[in-house]
């Protein structure tokens, strides 16, 4: 966005804040509200409660407050979000991949203790286990729009069994340990209440190892892509014998398979093989799906439960998982998604809803202003449509790299895992 189109938008920013003057008792807390949130938007390099309160000229024990004590209803301000968001997506022209539900995590280290949910655990942020905390969300693409839809702190099983610590970090008794996928479901039911549906969900292989999670989803008759580990379980029939995901279907079989291309919009085009085979999870047909990328050799898994969908399709639902990514990117950068410096669950809570907020508000708004450029420009901050993937394409005779580049990754290096293994057990 450019300097004008910003300054053009301080009128449409306040109609979009007055929106939630539902959710304040009091005018001077929904004051505190417009700071808080025009700080979220602004060019501060860091923006927690003491960097904003200093630029806006308030008491930092004001905004504090504000956060953490002060009387107004943010999870309101969360459906009034969701709400707003749902007639956004409604109103935007679908591709042929219809509306898309990316789940994920994102993480931020944290030094010392106090923060809620901290403890070492494995940061995506770093790639490698250190101290901080994670949080789970749920973004939408649709078209050529995405948006960070919900936020949740993930609480480990050494907060939940110490409430004392629990208490003093003002955690309600309510809020206890659950496994991510279980927050992320509790986060997609929320949705659904407040008019968001999807036609596809996807997400990594942390959610796809969750047979649980799958299941329920079938149950419900949700489509969705889920990437999977190596050691996935599955019967290549209804009482089969059971087969790890890489022995169902192994790197030659995809090395033989078909090849797709996948179009980028800022780096060259990737090119992946692939090859398919029916399987049985949890007493259901699926499609379990091995692809290996010829310059990378990066290989990876997918199962779905749209059976009768094309290899072709599938894919390219599998890889708009970029989506979530970026909106991690823009709402750190750009929103201060993980600027929180406080003890408190509700100050933090508050402060992922304000940042989802904001973001929302550049969601809406550069879907608006997309429309007004011609082709010659660049784009706004949040990038264009999502890279299509071409019909299938003439082999090649170009041989497949040995090893895996981190930089040519689809995904940036915060979306991969620890290791290749994920436990069913463990992920349930």
């Amino acid at each position: 966005m450019t300097e004008q189109e910003i300054a053009g938008l301080s009128p449409a920013f306040a109609a979009y804040l007055g929106r939630y003057r539902g959710c304040f008792l009091q005018k001077r807390t929904m004051g505190h509200f417009d700071t808080y949130c025009r700080g979220l938007l602004s060019d501060l390099p860091r923006k927690s409660v003491e960097p904003i309160a200093l630029e806006a000229g308030t008491a930092v024990r004001t905004l504090q407050e504000f956060l953490v004590t002060a009387r107004w209803d943010h999870e309101q301000a969360r459906d009034q979000l969701q709400q707003n968001l749902a007639a956004a997506v409604g109103a935007v022209r679908a591709d042929e991949l219809g509306t898309i539900g990316v789940i994920d995590e994102t993480s931020c280290q944290k030094w010392g203790d106090h923060t809620p949910g901290v403890q070492r655990q494995y940061l995506g942020c770093v790639g490698k286990v250190d101290n901080g905390i994670v949080t789970v969300h749920v973004a939408v693409a649709k078209g050529r729009f995405q948006a960070l839809l919900d936020a949740d702190l993930y609480l480990p099983k050494v907060w939940d069994e110490d409430r004392a610590r629990c208490e003093a970090a003002g955690i309600p008794a309510h809020v206890r340990y659950r496994p991510k996928w279980h927050i992320a479901l509790d986060e997609l039911i929320r949705l659904e209440r407040n008019g968001l549906t999807f036609d596809w969900l996807v997400f990594d292989e942390g959610y796809g190892a969750a047979v649980p999670f799958l299941w329920i989803l079938n149950l419900v008759e949700q489509r969705f892509v889920a990437e999977v580990p190596v050691n996935f379980v599955v019967r290549a029939r209804v009482g089969g014998k059971v087969q790890r995901a890489n022995e169902r279907l192994t790197v030659a079989d995809a090395k033989a398979g078909q090849r797709y291309r996948l179009a980028h919009r800022t780096v060259p085009d990737s090119v992946w093989r692939a090859s398919s085979a029916t399987v049985w999870v949890a007493g259901r047909q699926h499609v379990l799906i091995v692809a290996i990328n010829e310059a990378t050799a990066e290989v990876k898994y997918f199962l779905t439960n749209a059976t009768g969908a094309s290899v072709a399709h599938v894919l390219k639902v599998a890889f708009r998982r970029w989506t979530v990514e970026h909106a991690f990117r823009l709402g750190k950068q750009e929103a201060g998604l993980m600027h929180y410096e406080g003890r408190n669950y509700t100050g933090l809570m508050r402060h992922l809803i304000l940042a989802l907020l904001v973001l929302g508000f550049v969601a809406t708004h550069t879907e608006r202003l997309r429309g007004e450029k011609s082709k010659a420009h660049g784009g706004t901050s949040v990038p264009g449509p999502e890279p299509s993937m071409r019909d299938r394409v003439s082999p090649s005779s170009r041989h497949f790299g040995e090893t895996a580049h981190e930089q040519s990754h689809l995904l940036p290096p915060e979306a991969k895992r620890a290791g290749d293994e994920i436990s069913q057990e463990a992920a349930a």
